[in-house]
């Protein structure tokens, strides 16, 4: 994580992702800001008044000129390189965040606090503190359980592939809370002959390597999960995904290999920050028989 450059409490504002967005709010940070991305979403209502700048891979850097923020907040995997470098450029202050673990997200939400030292956010990180060591607790004796969780899917010349996260991700700290076990945590060691893994993640970000590999048909079934998750995003997974899941696997597995398929809110293994309250409330029993 760099360092947030500047040593004052910021007046102005721009968050750049979704997620460090919500963030801001639930910490009570919300009445700096003044730009965020065209993604942000929440909280719906506060959002809903504040300008919108472009992006993620693209921002309108002349509207943000034109807001004067003292602080732009932005991510190395949802950001482009060159933005961020026109803006400091310009002479605006921006931070670049690139949390890969639980650990290092609330190391970021600790920073902020610091800079804007306010009682308010300090005693919610606390809380927040409190309850991951309460969820780490509870699932230390549980058994591990081997999942694949695809992010995104495609087909390529007739071949389909699916796109996962390997360790040194978000995710796979996140759900290994709950006792998950990420078949492909360890991509590079994939070999199976039509393992795509180490390719590029074009989807997430640029130059991101193995830590989001592509996986086909082959490599899931070697890697043989017990359950399968589909998250809502970033690509849509519904409801109905399961139901065709089901089907799939039943036709394309071994009588040997049994697999659960379940659906669950992406933004809940994928949004880092304030966003982890929710999920140790709601995920605990996402690998529950």
């Amino acid at each position: 994580m760099n360092g947030i450059p500047i040593e004052t409490a910021p007046k102005r504002v721009i968050s750049l992702i979704p997620s460090t967005t919500e963030s801001l709010f639930d910490l009570g940070f919300g009445d700096t800001v003044v730009g965020i991305s065209d993604y942000c979403t929440q909280p719906a209502r506060e959002v809903s008044l504040l300008t919108r700048v472009g992006g993620p891979k693209k921002v309108r850097v002349q509207e943000i000129l034109r807001l004067k923020p003292d602080l732009v907040i932005a991510n190395q995997e949802e950001n482009s390189r060159a933005d961020v470098e026109e803006l400091c450029k310009c002479g605006i202050p921006v931070w670049v965040t690139f949390p890969k673990t639980i650990r290092q997200s609330l190391d970021d939400l600790w920073a902020l606090s610091q800079l804007y030292h306010r009682q308010l956010a300090m005693d919610r990180l606390r809380s927040l503190e409190v309850a991951l060591d309460y969820a780490r607790l509870a699932a230390s004796e549980a058994n591990p359980v081997r999942y694949f969780c695809p992010i995104w899917e495609e087909e390529t010349e007739g071949a389909r592939w699916w796109m996962t996260y390997s360790a040194e991700t978000y995710p796979n700290d996140l759900l290994s809370i709950f006792g998950g076990d990420n078949v492909f945590k360890d991509c590079p060691k994939l070999n199976s002959p039509g393992s795509m893994a180490g390719s590029e993640g074009e989807v997430l970000s640029q130059g991101t390597g193995p830590r989001y590999p592509r996986v086909t048909l082959e490599d899931i079934q070697n890697a043989r999960p017990e359950v399968v998750l589909l998250p809502s995003e970033p690509y849509p997974y519904s409801y109905q995904h399961v139901i065709e899941y089901r089907k799939f696997f039943l036709q394309k597995s071994s009588e040997d290999l049994k697999i659960s398929i379940r659906w669950l809110d992406g933004s809940l293994i994928t949004w880092h920050g304030t966003r982890l309250a929710r999920a140790l409330q709601e995920l605990p029993g996402i690998f529950s028989s």
